[in-house]
Parts: structure tokens; sequence; C-alpha cells
């Protein structure tokens, strides 16, 4: 059974505190994602092992157990015959520095799969010490059944009034030759390879709410993977991610978006049409507006997820100042600020 250097794995100090813990985490578990390396060997077990490393590592007392008896098996193996432990309970012979000086004992068995390694399961089981391991406790407990999670884009309109949106989405199903045990007759099943499960396309049709931000997920509930013994499905995730639209900036609940306003409106007065995610709109330009003035149109903003309220949209006036003046219109202004200088 191999030694796993959960510290080694994230690539963190013994004395990392929960920051940087989690930091790597994060950024291991991006890199090796099945999602993002679908195909290319070795990547989702890589990913297992992140995952693993960080569940004993961000829980104070796993690390404090890990730390303290992690390190007697790495030196057990070393000391063991072929430099390698045949079982746990070999290890179990050998160490004899538990907390209350008696030697540690326990059975370990290799039936049932809660998704850690074979070191993970012993080190970590409830009785360790006693004659019980977690994978022969919990090989007829019901298990929930896995969930999966899909990238979605949407446009803001859609953000902002809520859209439904069909998907056709890939999950394991409990293989219907075997009924999930992975035998069939007397070897192997042929349907699943031995597996017990069975990759299943599936159309799914979701309402995605209003108010979704990019980062946000919508659960579909029990959708995801059948349990076993009697446990529920698990459920499908939608991560959205909300198209840029080069009108508006989110900010909050509030949108803001740039409108131009001639400099003659600016100066007398008038109206400007303003851009919003339902339509654009007519707006009244008080005479001597300055540009970067800001206007609050309430009402058409973002939603809130809850449904009770929504932002404004907070346009900014950007004054246009002409260029190409014609030769009557430069007389025209030459004669406002004549009239200017003289009455300043």
């Amino acid at each position: 059974m191999e030694f796993k250097d959960y510290y080694q794995i994230l690539g963190i100090p013994r004395d990392a505190d929960e920051k940087q813990i989690k930091t790597a985490y994060r950024k291991l578990a991006r890199q090796y994602h099945p999602d993002v390396n679908k195909g290319q060997a070795g990547s989702e077990d890589r990913f297992k092992e992140v995952n693993e490393a960080y569940e004993v590592l961000k829980d104070p007392d796993k690390r404090a157990k890990y730390d303290r008896f992690g390190a007697d098996w790495e030196r057990y193996q070393h000391a063991a015959p072929g430099g390698q432990a045949d079982s746990a309970q070999d290890f179990s012979s050998w160490y004899s520095g538990s907390p209350g000086g008696g030697r540690v004992h326990y059975e370990y068995r290799t039936t049932g799969d809660t998704g850690f390694s074979d070191f993970f399961e012993t080190l970590f089981s409830e009785n360790f010490g006693g004659r019980t391991s977690t994978r022969s406790r919990v090989r007829n407990q019901p298990q929930r059944g896995d969930d999966f999670e899909y990238p979605v884009e949407i446009p803001l309109r859609d953000a902002v009034n809520g859209t439904s949106r069909r998907f056709d989405v890939q999950i394991k199903e409990r293989c219907p030759s075997c009924e999930g045990s992975g035998m069939n007759g007397r070897g192997s099943c042929l349907a699943c390879g031995g597996s017990g499960i069975v990759p299943k396309n599936r159309t799914i049709e979701v309402q995605i709410p209003a108010g979704v931000r990019t980062g946000s997920r919508v659960r579909v509930a029990g959708q995801g993977s059948p349990g076993q013994n009697g446990g529920p499905n698990g459920d499908i995730y939608l991560r959205i991610t909300v198209k840029s639209d080069g009108r508006f900036e989110v900010d909050g609940n509030n949108l803001r978006t740039d409108i131009k306003v001639p400099l003659y409106d600016a100066v007398l007065g008038g109206e400007a049409i303003v851009p919003t995610v339902d339509g654009s709109v007519a707006l009244t330009i008080p005479p001597g507006t300055q540009s970067g003035r800001m206007f609050r149109l309430r009402g058409k903003g973002m939603p809130s997820l809850s449904g009770k309220e929504r932002g404004d949209l907070l346009a900014r006036a950007m004054v246009q100042v002409p260029t190409d003046l014609s030769e009557e219109e430069r007389n025209l202004f030459e004669e406002l600020r004549s009239i200017r200088n003289t009455n300043s």
C-alpha cells in the first residue's frame, strides 16, 4: 500500500496555513479537472489525488492524525522487506506508537469503494485501533450518486429575464446488463467491462432563473448518476457564464452604460435614446448638462435572485463636441464666444 504525501501532492510546505492549502487546491483542481482534460491519460487520477489531499489537510483533526501517523507509515515502508508494506495489518504489527502507549491494531478489507485511496481508507477508519475499516462498514450502506457539472454561457438578456434551455448531457448510470454488479454469469460483464456503470446520454430541460451571474450554479436535483444500495441520485449543476455585452457593465444589481449627448442638446436641453436590456427608452436631457453626469433609470438593472427587487440602469452622459464644423457653424460659435467674453 503506497504512502501518500499529501503535502507533496499539493506542492506546499508542511507548515502551510489554511489559505496556502486552499489556494494550492484550487489551482490544481482547475488544472486537472476531467472536464478540462478530456481524453488525457492520468488527469482523472491526478484530480482524485488532489481532492484526497485537500480532504485531509483542510480538516485540522484529519491533518493532525495524518501528521502523527503518516510519517511512521512512510518509515515502515522503507523498513519493510522490499521497501513496501504488504498490507495495513503488516503496518499495525510494526507500529507501536499509539497515543495510549499500546500497539495499533486493526483489520483492513478491500471490499467496497468510497472514492479514496487504500492509504486514506486505512488511516482514517473510524475504528483505527479497533477491528473494522471504513470500507467494510460502508459497503452495504446507501450511497449517493455522483454529481455532474456542465458550463453554460447565456446572454445578459437571459440573465436579466430568466430563460429555459435544453441540454444534452452524459452521465454514468448503473449497467442494465449486470444491474451494477460488474459480473455477468461467471465472468465480467461485457457491456460495462466489469465496472458496473455505463455512459448514458440524456436531454434535460432546465429553467435558469432571472438574476444569475457569472459563477452562479443552477442545481438540477436528482438528474445525476443513480445512487447505490438505495441511495439518492446525484445532481447536475450548471455553472453559468454571462456573456459580455458591450453596451452594459454589471455593477452588483445595477447596470451601467454611456450615452452620447450632442453638444447642442447638452447646452439647450433635448432628448437622448438610452438602450436597456428590455429595449430603448427616451431620456430627457436638461439644459446645461455636463459631460459625466449620471442619470438613474429605476428598475432597469439586474434582478436579485430572490426576485423581490431589480436594480437600476445608471446612464452616464458623454457630451459630444463636433469636429467637422461648417464655416457658418464656426462663425456662429465665434459669435457666441464673443458674446460670452463681453458679458463676463
